[in-house]
């Protein structure tokens, strides 16, 4: 009978997120993740041309279910500022990209925050904090525009806040809590961080 070439992929993939995960990207490698998924170094090399294509191929949905995520809530955002503003400006929030983003693909996130060094990717959560900084700071300047009180706030001390706040949302997972403890926890980081981005923005 014919090989199933998807069972092949899959258990290839499967090979290349272990051997990920073990190691991280830089200790990660060909021999052994081909040794992991039954087959050859050469035999590898005939799906992916190198160590990063492989590591690309196993973070690239999750990249681009987040990137698709951001682009859906911004423009979210964007109509919620057209209509009546208020304390729900934030509307959906990190906890719903965490909920329905990256929960689903905890093992990939997981590779993307805490094994990625050397990678292009080694640095994703400081592009990540720097993109909402730049978008905040705009969305700073058109609350001050329709007359709210948004606290002066510098660029380096909103990059503060925001790794901080990304920090304390992304620790849950990282540490292996299941979802339903993740969730949790994450109910108690809104409460804690909530009331201060409403009184930095005005709404308070």
């Amino acid at each position: 009978m014919p090989r199933d070439k998807t069972l092949s992929h899959e258990k290839v993939k499967a090979a290349i997120r272990e051997e990920f995960l073990e190691k991280g990207y830089e200790g990660a490698s060909v021999r052994s993740i081909g040794a992991r998924a039954g087959m050859s170094s050469a035999g590898l090399y005939r799906h992916y041309p190198d160590k990063a294509a492989m590591f690309d191929a196993v973070l690239e949905p999750l990249i681009k279910s987040i990137e698709g995520w951001l682009e859906h809530h911004k423009q979210k955002s964007l109509e919620r500022m057209d209509g009546q503003l208020s304390g729900d400006i934030l509307g959906e929030t990190l906890f719903d990209l965490i909920k329905d983003v990256i929960l689903p693909r905890r093992e990939e996130f997981k590779l993307l925050i805490s094994c990625s060094a050397g990678s292009r990717y080694e640095n994703y959560i400081n592009d990540f904090v720097l993109q909402n900084q730049k978008d905040m700071m705009l969305t700073f300047e058109r609350l001050r525009g329709e007359g709210y009180k948004v606290r002066d706030i510098t660029e380096e001390e909103l990059h503060i806040l925001l790794s901080a706040y990304l920090t304390a949302c992304f620790e849950p997972i990282i540490h292996g809590h299941d979802d339903e403890e993740v969730l949790r926890q994450l109910d108690t980081i809104r409460d804690f961080f909530l009331p201060g981005w409403q009184k930095n923005m005005g709404f308070t």
